[in-house]
């Protein structure tokens, strides 16, 4: 599945409709007829992505958002509201309200896919960050205050069409107190212009006229794969309806969408929305980085330390819990590592404990979580991975250590190293594992037990431990 999306609809007929086709799309779905019923369902699956009608029998899809946000368990779950009038106030006031995004009818099937897609990624990084910086205040470390009203900031319209931007421009000035700028396409995209150093705005606007789209989607691409600009928001305006354009923008990397052309409100709401979202992101990452580094971080390899470690792994067991995806842990233990020692001395130990540590590094998803949690022992946390997967991962990280010699400082010559790796995997589907912080300890126990049994056994091995067995 591609992800959980609720529908809620007082019809049941365009709910089983509109059920066929995300389910048409792998999309695992689930159905409320109102806003309690919602409510309840949201808290027991987790979704994705909510989408509802624009009004419910108990309220309307603004209701839905702030009875939503009472429930912490649930968090920012994104709420696309279907309005079948397309009245402009309306969809201004479900935006207000804290909608992420109103699609009126007829419904383009293409376009309702790819907002969805890119809910459910944005919302898949804010949780990833989150989760990180959840892990932060567990461990007692300080974490900047997030203002979740400040709309201050910066934003750049993008658009070749100068009297009409500065006619633009001079209305939003008077909406919100963001920073506004306007720039053609061909400066956005020069080295010198807003792609460059420290000239970034937290978001853009990249206004699409009737016509040839592909300086604008070929702009959207350079920002989000420059460095400097990858964080930034990006908001597409269509001054002409054009589904297949704004499926492919919203693909490509796009936040946010305004699909009917220019309204000064509409537009202050969204980049208001998209400047608040930029630094929220903004303080999550820094709070991950500069909370983190000095205080759980191995002063040898870089890599996460036991103090990081433990915390995460429950944080990762609960996720898995809500989620209902399983989780792999690793226990590696480099072989004979006290021979190294002393035949070699300590410095060519700590070397190979430095390669070993950037092996596992490259060799390993940016999500996964590698810690050096005892003198040549390494724990790898694995979120969403099948057992087959895990066991797939171990095997190549035992092939890479053992079969590429370590060069060692200041000496013209190589030693071979082996590791070996006890693996238990957590099936939140299983009746006996509950992914709880109690069954993450005791999964820690069962993949170091395995380990156990790999040295036992010969070493340089991987082993499962006996109930994934």
């Amino acid at each position: 599945m591609h992800g959980k999306i609720l529908i809620v609809e007082p019809i049941a007929t365009n709910r089983i409709v509109l059920k066929v086709k995300l389910s048409t799309a792998y999309y695992d779905v689930s159905q409320a007829g109102t806003i309690q019923e919602a409510v309840a369902i949201a808290l027991e699956t987790c979704p994705d992505v909510i989408i509802s009608a624009a009004q419910m029998p108990d309220g309307d899809a603004g209701a839905l958002a702030s009875a939503l946000r009472d429930e912490a368990a649930i968090g920012e779950v994104p709420i696309i509201a279907l309005d079948n009038e397309g009245a402009r106030s309306t969809r201004h006031a479900l935006l207000e309200a804290g909608v992420d995004d109103v699609l009126a009818a007829p419904l383009d099937d293409t376009l309702l896919l790819a907002r969805i897609r890119s809910l459910v990624r944005a919302f898949s990084s804010s949780s990833e960050w989150q989760l990180r910086d959840d892990t932060t205040r567990a461990l007692g470390l300080s974490s900047t205050a997030i203002d979740a009203e400040d709309a201050t900031g910066s934003a750049v319209l993008v658009s070749n069409d100068a009297p009409k931007m500065h006619g633009w421009l001079s209305k939003l000035r008077q909406l919100l107190p963001t920073q506004l700028s306007m720039v053609t396409t061909k400066k956005a995209l020069s080295p010198y212009g807003q792609l460059a150093a420290g000239q970034s705005p937290d978001v853009f606007v990249l206004v699409i006229e009737e016509g040839d789209p592909n300086d604008m989607m070929r702009l959207l691409a350079c920002i989000r794969s420059h460095s400097d600009t990858r964080h930034c928001g990006v908001l597409i305006l269509l001054i002409t309806p054009d589904p297949v354009v704004a499926a492919q923008a919203l693909d490509l990397g796009a936040n946010d969408l305004m699909f009917h052309g220019f309204n000064p409100e509409e537009l202050a709401l969204r980049l208001r929305s998209l400047v608040q979202r930029k630094k929220i992101g903004e303080q999550l990452r820094a709070t991950v980085r500069t909370g983190l580094e000095a205080a759980i971080c191995d002063p040898l390899t870089g890599l996460h330390n036991r103090r990081y470690a433990m915390p995460h792994l429950d944080r990762i067991a609960q996720t898995a819990a809500k989620t209902g995806k399983p989780f792999a842990v690793m226990v590696a233990d480099m072989d004979h590592f006290k021979q190294i020692n002393d035949v070699y001395g300590h410095a060519a130990g700590d070397a190979v404990l430095i390669e070993t540590a950037r092996r596992l590094r490259e060799n390993l998803r940016a999500v996964d979580m590698i810690a050096r949690i005892g003198g040549e022992e390494f724990l790898i946390v694995m979120p969403g991975v099948t057992l087959a997967a895990a066991r797939t991962a171990a095997g190549r990280l035992r092939q890479i250590i053992g079969e590429t010699p370590y060069k060692l400082p200041h000496k013209n010559t190589a030693l071979h190293a082996t590791v070996s790796i006890g693996l238990a995997v957590g099936d939140p589907q299983a009746p006996e594992n509950k992914c709880n912080i109690t069954a993450s300890r005791l999964l820690l126990e069962s993949a170091d037990q395995a380990l156990f049994r790999a040295k036992n056994n010969g070493r340089n091995q991987v082993t499962l431990s006996q109930p994934a067995a």
